[in-house]
């Protein structure tokens, strides 16, 4: 029997080892001795934590969030170490917090900070199809990582803030599904080079060479938050991308542990390994996804059984609280000085497997959110 709270403890005591500027999770500045800046990382982890708040009613998460963006964001809406000029998605991710708190709160100034990020993807440069950069220094490149990274902030400000006009999400996440998926292997591959020039895309279709379990994970958990903001009248486009996607998936699965591989369709190839942060984004995907009725009562058992094979393989509990392994440290495509990042299998497996990252345990915090509705 699994000992949930033993979890619930882990989580609060990240949040108490954590301060705005050092948060505990986020061990590549904590090893680099930097601050943390505006990011993606904190951003999956701070919504984890929302929502933790939401299904317990425990203030301690959600005020923790709010510390976080006081600290980052000014009265006028700036948000300290954001860069704009980079054009860079990742940095839009975390913005989602601040739906929530201008609603709590009334403080305006989240809401200027939401409209600076809205003027960011205005401003971000687009694919000739009209899908945005990754960033500035990917031209015409469009990962799977950005869908999660934006789309679901742009679909949210559309909710609170805008029109209600969701028609420029909803073609650029057709455009993934006409250039990105792979009809014999019912996957996506990482990234999409609409200029086809990229030293790592297919000078044919360009895309990568291969699929990337996180990649992949990041895209699903953006379809899966897409089906919980858009409204019912809006979602069925994405609907039946997100349904063809988790049924895909399923073949993929590893019989024993319900777990993923990194390089997803090639299991038991030297040097592949069952990966902890993507194998928790499907698991949530799924679970989520059956919560709302899109998916049938077996994916959530799949998501179950994802969400404990990572427990059984990977989760020991220590006098500090948790210890959480297989967790894939970064991957990437490019940029052209990086030429080691070029989407091949030997790439894939050989960046570093860690403990405790962030983009492990924020996205193993995550499922769990899923577990704990369904307790």
């Amino acid at each position: 029997m699994t000992d949930y709270g033993r979890i619930d403890a882990y989580v609060l005591q990240l949040i108490e080892r954590s301060t705005p500027e050092r948060t505990a999770w986020n061990l590549e500045k904590l090893r680099e001795g930097k601050t943390v800046s505006w990011n993606y990382i904190d951003g999956c982890m701070l919504n984890c934590l929302l929502e933790l708040s939401r299904i317990t009613g425990d203030e301690r998460y959600a005020a923790f969030v709010e510390r976080v963006a006081d600290h980052f964001v000014a009265e006028d809406g700036t948000i300290r170490t954001l860069r704009p000029e980079k054009a860079n998605l990742d940095d839009i991710n975390e913005g989602r917090i601040l739906f929530e708190l201008h609603q709590k709160t009334g403080n305006p100034k989240y809401r200027l900070a939401a409209d600076r990020l809205r003027q960011m993807l205005r401003d971000q440069p687009r694919t000739f199809e009209g899908n945005f950069w990754h960033k500035a220094i990917y031209p015409n490149q469009v990962w799977l990582d950005g869908i999660y990274m934006a789309q679901p902030f742009y679909a949210l400000y559309e909710k609170h803030f805008g029109s209600g006009d969701y028609s420029d999400i909803i073609r650029q996440i057709e455009t993934v599904r006409a250039r990105m998926y792979s009809p014999e292997k019912g996957l996506y591959y990482h990234g999409y080079d609409a200029s086809k020039t990229a030293f790592w895309a297919d000078p044919e279709t360009g895309c990568s060479k291969n699929f990337w379990l996180r990649s992949l994970g990041w895209f699903s958990v953006a379809l899966a938050d897409l089906m919980e903001i858009l409204p019912e009248t809006e979602r069925g486009p994405l609907a039946a991308i997100f349904v063809e996607l988790m049924g895909n998936l399923r073949a993929y699965a590893d019989t024993e542990t319900g777990m993923y591989w990194q390089v997803p369709d090639q299991p038991g190839r030297e040097g592949n390994y069952l990966e902890t942060s993507g194998s928790a984004m499907l698991s949530y995907a799924m679970l989520k996804g059956a919560r709302l009725g899109l998916l049938g009562s077996e994916y959530r058992a799949l998501g179950d059984k994802s969400f404990h094979g990572i427990l059984d393989r990977y989760l020991r509990f220590t006098d500090e609280g948790l210890d959480l392994g297989g967790i894939c440290l970064v991957a990437g495509l490019g940029p052209e000085n990086n030429r080691r990042r070029d989407g091949s299998y030997e790439y894939y497996i050989s960046e570093p497997v860690v403990q405790n990252d962030a983009k492990g345990v924020a996205p193993f915090v995550l499922a769990y959110t899923e577990i704990k509705r369904q307790a």
